[in-house]
């Protein structure tokens, strides 16, 4: 192991609490590692939009030029950085990915939730919710983006396969980047389709935002039930007050501790699983306040949790 390890932190993005979460993962893996007496410094850099792929680039190719020895990666897209990272692995860089998967073998690990899955997990909930039957819309977030794209289709499939009575909106709206613009697709899809609906799926923290602003101009039903994707400050009131049914929790805190711990046991030798899961959780008005799901809420009470390695 070099006397001094330096490693690379490329978020999607730095807006939004996901994020915000994901880099205090990174501090606190740095932090743990300097008190293990590693040298390890993190040096972190994203774009402001998660859809800003060329400048996701700009920034990749910008730590293989110092160079680093390591980098975490969360990719804006699943294949536009694939090539980058083959290259920067020919050179000797590792890279571990995180959060949304690239479509490549030369990554040392993927660290994050097993987004199938939690998609299936939101499906479940708003199977029971719409008593199995009804019209429900899945906004669909980012062409390319592998963990948004495994949720969708993961609700996608299990709510057909549990829930064959429950007809699924065909549409191709996509919320984008930014919760305003997600408020906009949100609208025209309202517009479109909302007389129609008893159920609406979004599939992470900006697409969830968005619809919940959307949905507060409407006079649709208050029956109609909404299951969303992650934690923000702002639907903790929609869920209690049950205009938000479901929301799936990740653990961005953990994906950041555990992607830097991971690229430096890689880095030292040591054997990292393929795939590390993080965890996923549901919340709801009922369990709002139980201490599991605070443990979700608050990564500090939960970041001690194992992670469930992959293949």
């Amino acid at each position: 192991m070099p006397q001094e390890l330096k490693i690379a932190v490329m978020p999607r993005s730095s807006f939004c609490y996901f994020w915000r979460s994901f880099c205090a993962g990174v501090k606190q893996a740095e932090s743990d590692l300097l008190a293990a007496n590693m040298r390890v410094t993190v040096q972190c850099d994203a774009p402001t939009r998660d859809n800003d792929c060329e400048m996701q680039l700009e920034i990749f190719k910008k730590f293989t030029r110092q160079p680093v020895d390591g980098i975490v990666l969360s990719p804006c897209h699943s294949q536009e950085l694939v090539a980058p990272v083959e290259a920067a692995a020919g050179m000797r860089i590792p890279t571990v990915v995180v959060d949304s998967d690239l479509e490549t073998t030369r990554k040392v690990s993927f660290v994050g939730t097993n987004n199938s899955a939690a998609g299936a997990l939101a499906a479940q909930r708003m199977g029971q919710q719409i008593k199995g039957k009804g019209t429900v819309l899945v906004l669909r977030y980012l062409k390319g983006s592998r963990s948004t794209e495994d949720r969708e289709q993961g609700f996608i499939r299990h709510l057909r396969q549990a829930y064959p009575a429950v007809e699924i909106v065909p549409t191709d709206e996509y919320a984008g980047a930014t919760r305003d613009s997600a408020r906009v697709a949100s609208a025209r899809l309202l517009a479109q389709f909302g007389g129609q609906l008893q159920g609406i799926f979004t599939p992470n923290e900006t697409s969830t935002a968005g619809m919940a602003m959307a949905l507060q101009g409407t006079r649709l039903p208050g029956t109609l039930v909404m299951i969303g994707f992650d934690y923000s400050d702002i639907y903790i009131s929609s869920v209690r007050s049950g205009k938000i049914q479901g929301l799936v929790l990740q653990k961005p805190f953990r994906m950041g501790e555990l992607g830097v711990k991971t690229l430096v046991d890689h880095l030292q030798g040591k054997s990292v699983p393929a795939i590390i899961d993080t965890g996923t959780t549901l919340l709801t008005p009922e369990n709002i306040d139980t201490p599991a799901i605070q443990a979700f809420l608050d990564p500090e009470m939960g970041r001690g949790e194992p992670a469930k390695a992959g293949r």
